[in-house]
């Protein structure tokens, strides 16, 4: 129920825990927890970020401190390969940034996004994973750009799930939108070198990438992304 919700950052906090009896069966999707508290999380980040006037990066460096160096490494990697706060974006781009970890790896995420004909666009994911000794670099590149994907095709317009007379509505992906190639940002994904023993890679490549699209959105349209998936309205 809170995977994933407080730590690294220091901010109060205070939960209240319902339990339901819906009559349709609700399970875990890929990251568990993750999936939707990493979103809650990196969204509310931005907007303390936007309302105090700070740059999101430095806001999230800030909160690390000096007590997460593998948060504070994938984040810093994800920024510097990708060229934020130092490259000019086209007219009509925005940055947008979320980290977050998930079964012992870090994955942090700096993405270029933009708003055409009222529809999101993401352009270009760079990211920063901290996975400790990466065996296989190209299978960890993989699983991350494989949950990356995973993460965009619940951003999307079509993608939702809905009832009606208490029946799920969409039976096949002949209802339900899944991304296309046409969809699908360039990718460039980077290992914070390290010896330590390996962890999970199969779930966090997921968690963060939502996150960072919808603070790009809101940062070029002024209105915070509140659900998924994104309503532009």
């Amino acid at each position: 129920m809170a995977e994933g919700m407080r730590d690294p950052y220091p901010l109060p906090m205070r939960l209240t825990v319902h339990h339901p009896k819906p009559n349709v069966p609700v399970l875990w999707w890929r990251s568990v927890g993750s999936t939707h508290t990493a979103y809650v999380m990196q969204t509310l980040l931005d907007d303390i970020a936007r309302t105090t006037k700070q740059d999101p990066v430095a806001y999230r460096l800030s909160l690390f401190g000096d007590e997460h160096p593998r948060h504070r490494a994938a984040l810093q990697l994800a920024v510097d390969k990708s060229g934020y706060g130092k490259k000019q974006l086209p007219t009509g781009r925005a940055w947008g940034v979320a980290v977050h970890e998930s079964f012992d790896s870090v994955v942090a995420y700096v993405v270029e996004a933009s708003v055409q004909e009222g529809r999101p666009v993401l352009h270009r994911v760079t990211g920063g994973v901290h996975c400790n000794l990466a065996v296989n670099p190209r299978s960890v590149e993989a699983q991350v750009q494989g949950a990356a994907v995973m993460g965009l095709s619940m951003c999307l317009a079509g993608s939702a799930i809905t009832l009606k007379d208490g029946a799920v509505e969409q039976s096949n992906f002949g209802d339900f939108r899944v991304v296309r190639m046409t969809d699908i940002p360039e990718f460039d994904v980077h290992i914070v070198p390290s010896a330590e023993p390996p962890t999970g890679m199969g779930e966090p490549g997921l968690p963060p990438l939502a996150p960072a699209f919808a603070n790009a959105i809101a940062s070029l349209t002024g209105k915070p992304q509140r659900q998924l998936p994104f309503n532009l309205a």
